[in-house]
């Protein structure tokens, strides 16, 4: 599926917050689905009033989208989204999210602000917290809200397996592997970055203002608590220092001033902050490491809003599982969709052999599909669906490329069959001699008939009936031939025999090679999609074990930095929580083998499905043929009532004729001084030259001239 690039020409509004109550705007959601290209995702929040939209535009290259204020009210509401090209990631797309100010005394309901901080952190792959003047003791207590997180956002579904009375104690282990990097921008700062007297950078200084403090009265934990969640939850974190860009009467129309007006330090640290996020922002991902597109970004950020409206937590887990559900039905949907226009380039009838080709390659492709949009169908149910939806499809197909011969088939016999049917009405054939000149004619139509190209896959069945029609008139005309002796006519009747067996023999091996290209097409097929699922499988494997290594090397880090710091009891915390995460690295290996396992199950039964609907298609087939026979013999047994056919007799005049006969219908109908009766066991065959095959026949058959042959025994699947 070809990627859309979406443009917004100014920001709108995500998620609305009017009175507390928030939802998401169908508008901006309707705009996401419409992205299917990894999205990067950077939001900012803050205190209100600091500056954050002035960032945001920076970064969509703007100097006007998010609004600005010039007075101590704030002017963004809920959370607003701009979707733009990524600048230098070609095939991504980049999402800024600008966040309502925190602490509005206007709203002064903080626990709306909890919510707003916890949805950025849930929808960004990059989190940016904008403060002003300095990172001070009053700047870190005013990220109290990352102290709240175990209370706004849960890992795992508080009813599913993985859940246990220790999730909370192991939610900073958790949450690392799904939040985002951290950046704190730092506005207007106006003092030296020195500690000690010794020079630093923004980084150290960030460090050393999350610093903790030893001891265990409740002032020093009090004091800890946010840096231990800022440094335990956000464990790759930056931080960039803005000099203030201008003059104080220049700073309510900063979006209006030129480059020039501005302070050139302020510029550099903004070009280098533009610079960082665009290359060190990655990919939204989730729970397993899976990378997020815009339409997957829209149906988190409704789970999320639609779960905090009904005043329940936020969950990974659950969100992740009713996401994958929708995504993985949509795929399914997208993937048959592909195929069904495949298969509409085949105009029907066609060869086997086409058909198969096209149905191997319209498969494959489907199957790319939905590998490249689904995810977390773990047992492999939405895959089995699709495989069953082709089958069946397919099967269908089948039908209607039989039944589009069949009538072509018929049609091409009818008009050869033509001048035969003249000649029958004109008594042509009623005269000694008759039965080699009607045999002639019958095995030039049938020559015709074989010569002509694309006929499909009912050529030797179509032609096969017939013949059995045929056979009637055939017989007819032999009885009434007084040319022939008698052991002439035996040795025309056993030549009818073998020609009408060889014809079977060509009609079962058109059926068998049918049914056996079948069954290769489904193990071929079947062969195919295990291989590109066993591809997803290792890749979904890697991207989980990847996510849990670099969460593993984050605490590692912290180990060494509280070590270095001489917090020994923190360190083995760490140790503790270093553990579970390596077991939980063996256990993911385990559920992703055992997913493996379970997903081969299911694709095998898909394959016995697969069969399952040709032959639900071919026992279909022989009931419309079990119909027709009933209607074909019915209508013999109407004529019967009227015609009479006997065999020759001695006495019969010489240039005796034939009276007019409708071919196929029966035979001709002959005078009372012409009909004889038809010896017991007569064999209802074609011409002896119907078939120039010299295969010979398994099996023997002998169908009387008043009962063709039994529909059950032509069409059982081979």
């Amino acid at each position: 599926m070809a990627s859309r690039v979406t443009v917004m020409e100014s920001p709108l509004c995500l998620i609305e917050n009017t009175g507390g109550n928030l939802c998401v705007n169908p508008e901006a959601v309707d705009i996401l689905m419409g992205i299917n290209q990894p999205v990067v995702v950077v939001a900012v929040v803050g205190l209100y009033r600091t500056g954050k939209s002035y960032l945001m535009n920076k970064l969509a290259g703007k100097n006007h989208g998010f609004a600005l204020g010039a007075t101590v009210q704030s002017k963004t509401k809920g959370i607003w989204m701009w979707v733009l090209p990524h600048p230098i990631r070609e095939g991504h797309t980049l999402v800024l999210l600008d966040t309502e100010g925190l602490g509005d005394v206007e709203k002064g309901d903080q626990k709306n602000d909890a919510w707003i901080f916890s949805l950025a952190i849930l929808l960004s792959s990059t989190l940016v917290y904008n403060s002003r003047g300095t990172i001070d003791n009053q700047a870190v207590e005013n990220l109290q809200y990352v102290t709240e997180l175990t209370e706004r956002i849960k890992v795992k579904s508080p009813s599913g397996d993985s859940a246990s009375g220790d999730d909370d104690d192991g939610a900073d282990a958790q949450f690392v592997q799904f939040f985002p990097k951290f950046v704190w921008a730092v506005r207007d700062f106006t003092l030296e970055l020195k500690i000690d007297g010794r020079d630093v950078d923004e980084n150290q200084y960030l460090e050393h203002a999350l610093s903790l403090k030893k001891g265990r009265d409740r002032k020093t934990a009090d004091y800890n608590l946010p840096r231990e969640c800022i440094r335990n939850y956000f464990p790759s974190r930056r931080c960039f220092v803005f000099m203030t860009p201008a003059s104080p009467e220049h700073m309510s129309r900063l979006e209006s001033l030129n480059e020039g007006d501005l302070c050139p330090s302020f510029l550099t640290v903004t070009t280098i902050f533009c610079k960082y996020i665009f290359e060190n922002s990655s990919v939204k991902t989730v729970k397993g490491g899976l990378p997020v597109t815009g339409r997957m970004l829209g149906h988190l950020a409704k789970s999320y809003v639609d779960t905090i409206a009904r005043g329940d937590v936020p969950c990974l887990e659950n969100a992740v599982l009713t996401m994958a559900k929708i995504e993985n039905e949509a795929a399914g949907r997208d993937a048959l969709k592909e195929y069904q226009t495949g298969m509409q380039e085949l105009c029907f009838p066609v060869d086997l052999e086409s058909m198969s080709r096209q149905h191997r390659l319209c498969e494959t492709l489907a199957t790319k599909t939905f590998m490249s949009r689904s995810f977390k169908d773990d047992g492999g149910e939405h895959l089995k669906d699709l495989a069953e939806a082709v089958a069946k499809h397919y099967a269908d197909l089948l039908c209607q490329n039989e039944e589009a011969s069949e009538a072509l088939c018929r049609k091409l016999l009818s008009e050869l069959s033509a001048p035969m049917a003249k000649k029958m009405q004109e008594g042509f054939y009623a005269k000694p001699g008759g039965y080699e000149l009607y045999c002639a004619d019958n095995d030039s139509v049938v020559a015709q008939f074989r010569s002509k190209p694309n006929k499909g896959v009912r050529a030797e069945e179509v032609l096969e009936q017939f013949l059995k029609e045929k056979s009637v008139e055939s017989n007819s005309i032999l009885q009434a031939d007084n040319k022939l002796s008698e052991q002439e006519r035996k040795i025309h009747e056993d030549k009818q025999k073998v020609a009408m067996l060889e014809q079977e023999k060509r009609r079962e091996t058109e059926r068998r090679e049918m049914a056996e290209k079948m069954l290769r097409d489904q193990e071929e097929g079947h062969q195919e999609t295990m291989r590109q699922l066993m591809v997803k499988k290792k890749k979904e494997a890697a991207e989980a074990q990847k996510e849990m290594e670099q969460a593993l090397e984050s605490k590692l880090l912290e180990q060494e930095r509280l070590m270095a710091k001489g917090f020994q009891r923190k360190v083995e915390v760490l140790k503790e929580e270093m553990q579970n995460l390596k077991e939980g690295i063996e256990i993911t290996r385990q559920r992703e083998q055992a997913a493996q396992r379970e997903a081969m199950m299911s694709m095998g039964q898909v394959l016995s499905g697969g069969v399952q609907s040709y032959m639900d298609y071919k026992i279909a087939r022989e009931g419309r043929k079990v119909e027709k026979y009933r209607i074909q013999q019915a209508e013999i047994t109407r004529r019967q009532g009227t015609q009479h056919y006997h065999g020759s007799r001695p006495d019969l005049p010489r240039g005796g004729g034939l009276k007019q006969g409708v071919p196929g219908q029966g035979g001709p109908n002959l005078s009372k001084h012409q009909q004889g009766k038809p010896k017991p066991g007569q064999a209802q065959a074609s011409s002896s030259t119907a078939s120039t095959g010299t295969q010979e026949s398994s099996s023997k058959s002998s169908v009387s001239p008043e009962k063709p042959a039994d529909p059950q025994n032509e069409g059982s699947a081979v």
